[in-house]
Formats: structure tokens, C-alpha cells, sequence
């Protein structure tokens, strides 16, 4: 069983930044591969960055102002949020893929999902 657990939430006005964090229970340098993705009230929960073998990947929304990254030796993944806007307000969740491995953008190709985090952007 994998856990995942998600930090770093929080009040932002716009245009500042968050660092999101989750700890990944896995076993050091284990492979899988990690995505964030996000939820605002009423809608779908929607891709936002993705990090496996094959490199990073991100929306077309966040390129540009998010950065995913891993320390595998922590098992950890990271989103570092920057110059927010007040539609980027959701709950963040993170996901791994422990099956495939490989990217996708799709929340059904994740097996593990966190409790998720919330993030809100004041205008």
C-alpha cells in the first residue's frame, strides 16, 4: 500500500507563490511516476503537472509559472507555484502511478491519490 500526504497549502494573494509538497510512502528510490492535479468547486478534477522517466509535463494553464521536481531519495515530489491568480484556487491532490510508470494525464492512470490540499488565491 502506498500513502501519499500533501503539505504546503495555504492563503496566497495573487502573484505570490506556494510550494506544495508530497510524501510518497515507497520504498527509497522506487519508481513510479507523480502527477498534481487540482479541483475547484463545481468542476472536474483537472491535470496540472506530471513527472516520470520520460520527463516533466504540464498544462497548458500553469506552463510557465509551476515547476514540478522530485528528490527521489526523500520520495518526495514538489510543485512550486508562482505568480498565482485567483482561478488557480482548488484543492491540490497528488497522485503516483505505480503500474505503468509512465506519464499520463489522465487522474484513472493513478493508483495512490493524498488527502489533498487546499490552495485559495485572493484577487
Amino acid at each position: 500500500q502506498v500513502q501519499l500526504v500533501e503539505s504546503g497549502g495555504g492563503l496566497v494573494q495573487a502573484g505570490g507563490s506556494l510550494r506544495l509538497s508530497c510524501a510518497v510512502s515507497v520504498r527509497t528510490n522506487s519508481r513510479y511516476a507523480a502527477g498534481w492535479f487540482r479541483q475547484a468547486p463545481g468542476k472536474e478534477r483537472e491535470f496540472v503537472a506530471g513527472v516520470s522517466w520520460s520527463g516533466t509535463y504540464y498544462a497548458d494553464s500553469v506552463k510557465g509559472r509551476f515547476t514540478i521536481s522530485r528528490d527521489n531519495a526523500l520520495n518526495t515530489v514538489y510543485l512550486q507555484m508562482n505568480t498565482l491568480q485567483p482561478e488557480d484556487t482548488a484543492v491540490y491532490y497528488c497522485a503516483a502511478d505505480v503500474t505503468t510508470m509512465g506519464f499520463s494525464s489522465s487522474p484513472r492512470s493513478y493508483d495512490y491519490w493524498g488527502q489533498g490540499t487546499q490552495v485559495t488565491v485572493s484577487s
